[in-house]
């Protein structure tokens, strides 16, 4: 039997030990001194056997971008068990402690990126944004089916950075649902740092803001660049990453994308975790030229309290239906509820017709995958994970928790 509890700031190191065991990492000592501060400011709980750390698992103290509001939102990460103890209910005893403490701390909401897609169903995470690979072939000029913005664009230095496009981004979260806080911390660390983490021949990064200095910006590219090797001694173009790209219009994202794809000496530009839904998948003159090659999923969310959650988003159209809601984890959420909601709000309250049958059976995890928009209710009742026992139900509650724009976020932890 383990004992689940607080792991102390003296512990981080045995905690890293233990994830770069499990995850087959050896990482040097500047990363393992980042990971040191990430863990330092996480909430971290641990499985003992006695005075060994066999399991661990970490939360940041993100807020999450819901549609129609913001809400406080844990964000698991490092969760790793030894293998010496795997299958001996590790996993679920420190899942159950985390749940039970975010229930505590009065967040109704979870979410992760999971390492193995098999395994967090079953502690009701639903998989609810997807990203996409995009890659372009700029070899020859990006084809564009709209006019970019012709404002001009400026190169700013990664130091002065955080303070131009920060505040940008922090603005632009409101806009879409899925997309995580960012501390100055992780703005630093992360997306921000000299050398990448995954790979050092990227160079540092570079920063493109459109519009004049001394005025608001309308947008921003975040890129690093590698060079490919000699090939039959002709040098082989190299390729741009964007890891972020952000524009309050289609023009302005046009004008970015336009920028990074035009760049001397580079053939191939690819972006990591774009939407589906991005403008450029619609914009682009010739779809052979800009192709998604993977598509994933990202974000998991898990409804710690159902009653909350539901309530504090917004609805797109009214809706009125019965929900049979199974939680197995936590049963404070399972039961038979009657939602109804609208533009003007949301109530959730225990339905005591027993008589009669819930119009929608479902599992909290399936919940949690539609919550920001970005799963169909009717996808699901037609892959049997969804019991529609009142014709219509599904679509009447998709269409409540339609959003503008898909849910997506490319902040993994």
């Amino acid at each position: 039997m383990v004992d689940i509890r607080e792991v102390p700031e003296s512990d981080i190191d045995r905690a890293l030990e233990l994830a770069y065991l499990v995850f087959h990492d050896r990482p040097e000592k500047e990363v393992r001194d980042k990971h040191h501060a990430l863990l330092a400011s996480c909430d971290r709980i641990g499985a003992y056997d006695g005075a060994a750390l066999v399991g661990f698992m970490a939360a940041h103290d993100f807020r999450l971008s819901v549609p129609g509001a913001d809400l406080p939102c844990p964000g698991l990460t490092f969760v790793c068990v030894a293998p010496t103890h795997r299958r001996r209910g590790v996993l679920t005893a420190l899942m159950t402690q985390m749940l039970r403490r975010t229930a505590a701390a009065g967040s109704p909401i979870a979410a992760l990126w999971a390492s193995e897609a098999a395994i967090y169903g079953r502690f009701g995470y639903g998989s609810a944004t997807t990203g996409a690979t995009i890659e372009i072939d700029s070899t020859r000029p990006l084809a564009l089916r709209i006019e970019p913005d012709r404002r001009p664009l400026r190169l700013l230095d990664p130091e002065e950075a955080l303070a131009v496009i920060g505040p940008f981004h922090e603005a632009a979260r409101a806009g879409r649902a899925g997309r995580p806080t960012r501390s100055a911390e992780r703005w630093r660390e992360e997306w921000l740092a000299e050398q990448d983490e995954e790979d050092e021949e990227l160079s540092p990064p570079r920063i493109i803001v459109l519009g004049g200095a001394g005025e608001p910006i309308a947008g921003y590219v975040l890129y690093r660049t590698k060079p490919e090797d000699d090939a039959a001694a002709a040098r082989v173009p190299g390729r741009v990453r964007v890891d972020e790209l952000e524009a309050d219009t289609p023009a302005v994202a046009a004008a970015l994308w336009e920028c990074v794809a035009s760049l001397d000496l580079t053939g191939k530009v690819s972006a990591w975790g774009r939407p589906l839904d991005d403008p450029l998948l619609h914009f682009a003159a010739d779809r052979d030229q800009v192709r998604v090659t993977a598509q994933f999923p990202a974000l998991w969310v898990r409804l710690v309290d159902v009653r909350a959650a539901l309530t504090a988003r917004s609805w797109a159209a009214p809706v009125e239906v019965v929900l049979e809601v199974h939680d197995v984890r936590l049963p404070a959420n399972a039961g038979r509820f009657r939602l109804k909601a609208g533009p003007a709000g949301a109530t959730y309250e225990n339905d005591h017709a027993d008589s009669a049958t819930a119009d929608l059976a479902l599992d909290v995890r399936e919940l949690a995958a539609c919550y920001l928009g970005g799963t169909r209710i009717e996808e699901l009742a037609l892959a049997g994970l969804v019991q529609e026992h009142t014709p219509g139900a599904a679509a009447a509650l998709d269409a409540a928790l339609r959003t503008p724009v898909l849910p997506h976020t490319s902040d993994e932890f």
